[in-house]
């Protein structure tokens, strides 16, 4: 038999996913699952991406640029200037296949083996394995579900700071916990990656949708940072367009855009299709976008009041993207998310959620959470809460809690 690298033996599972195998089981068993446990949203892509597809006339489906297709880079410098970043021209941009190849180019284009980046935790679950694929290391600071996930203090990640710290990553606002950062809290990043010299990596990709009149500061507001940022950017979350693979990697820096731009040459290009599509879904005028921020908005609003009436139920109402984390009366979620699938059902249904442990660095710290999305509509995220309700009660009567 052959060996497995090292490298793959210890690549993190992904907490979202390695639950599938239970709920293709209990779906054979004629369960319906309602799925929270995944940010794909419902939400219908918007026609002129659809249609752009449908009528497409090419005679070659082509290589595209290594940094993207002009007409797409384009349409992102538009869509940034009317952000207020006039600055911004297609040369700052390089496109990328969704979000998740844009950290790995930031990440690679920073870290060499034995890295460090620092994390607020909990966070987007696959940051482990971005880093982990080129040996860097994440060095988390922990918030808490008391303060609803705000920044930790800027003296922890002060204090975490080596020689070898390379960049702190934020999610803004934030995946799982749907937290979004304060201008002072973001100000205070700033001057301590200007102070120590690392890089600011700030996944924005949920920027449209934040709630309750608040609007998003992005990291691109603190123009001192200019060699010292990049900004991850997708349309999966945007546009409901998770299958084009459409994202980019932004930054101001010449030094750091030509060195990542040597791994864009390095996998040819990004998805030609997926660009057309793209360049098409921002020709909308706003309306798009508005319309599904409102909605996201009742679901949210809807999801945690009900989650909070649950008896021992703690679920900080999130400003932001479309994810909550609360805190369950079990003794392991990951127990409790399996025991959902293989063992419970309300009327022939189930839920799946997402254990909180696979987004922190120590798993512990996550043992009472989930992560749960709010991408269902309002019937069936009310039936869900209904059926955590009632299963949280069997669960706790069966082992005794």
């Amino acid at each position: 038999m052959p060996n497995i690298s090292n490298r793959a033996q210890h690549m993190p599972a992904s907490p979202v996913r390695k639950l599938v195998p239970y709920a293709l089981k209990a779906k054979q068993k004629g369960i319906k699952v309602y799925h929270l446990n995944i940010g794909q949203p419902d939400i219908e892509t918007p026609e002129t991406a659809l249609n752009a597809l449908k009528n497409i006339d090419l005679k070659v489906l082509e290589y595209a640029l290594s940094e993207g297709n002009i007409e797409y880079r384009s349409a992102l410098t538009e869509y940034y200037h009317t952000l207020g970043f006039s600055d911004l021209t297609p040369d700052n941009f390089i496109v990328t296949n969704g979000g998740s190849e844009a950290l790995n180019f930031a990440i690679s284009t920073l870290c060499d083996d034995g890295d460090e980046v620092i994390i607020p935790e909990p966070y987007y679950a696959n940051y482990n394995g971005f880093t982990s694929t080129f040996n860097v290391n994440v060095v988390a600071v922990p918030s808490t579900i008391d303060t609803g996930f705000a920044l930790p203090p800027i003296e922890e990640f002060e204090k975490k700071i080596t020689e070898k710290t390379r960049a702190i990553v934020i999610c803004n606002p934030g995946n799982p916990t749907g937290y979004l950062y304060t201008r002072e809290e973001l100000q205070q990043l700033a001057e301590i990656a200007l102070k120590y010299d690392i890089v600011i990596i700030s996944d924005e990709v949920y920027r449209e949708y934040v709630y309750d009149g608040k609007q998003q500061i992005s990291m691109l507001d603190f123009p001192e940072l200019s060699e010292n940022c990049i900004i991850i950017d997708s349309e999966s979350k945007r546009y409901s367009m998770c299958g084009v693979r459409i994202g980019c990697m932004l930054t101001r820096s010449k030094k750091i855009h030509d060195a990542a731009m040597l791994f864009a040459q390095a996998r040819l290009s990004p998805v030609l299709l997926g660009q057309i599509a793209a360049t098409a879904a921002h020709q909308n005028d706003g309306a798009y976008i508005r319309a599904v921020r409102e909605e996201y908005t009742h679901r949210r609003n809807i999801l945690v009041d009900l989650l909070n009436s649950i008896p021992g139920v703690i679920c900080p109402k999130p400003r932001g993207a479309f994810y909550c984390v609360a805190e369950l009366p079990v003794d392991d979620t990951e127990k409790f998310a399996q025991w959902l699938l293989e063992k419970y059902a309300l009327n022939n249904e189930t839920i799946m959620v997402a254990p909180a442990g696979g987004f922190y660095s120590d798993p512990e710290l996550g043992k009472k959470q989930v992560r749960i999305a709010y991408v269902l509509k309002e019937e069936d995220l009310k039936r869900s809460a209904e059926i955590l309700k009632q299963a949280l009660k069997k669960y706790r009567e069966e082992f005794s809690l």
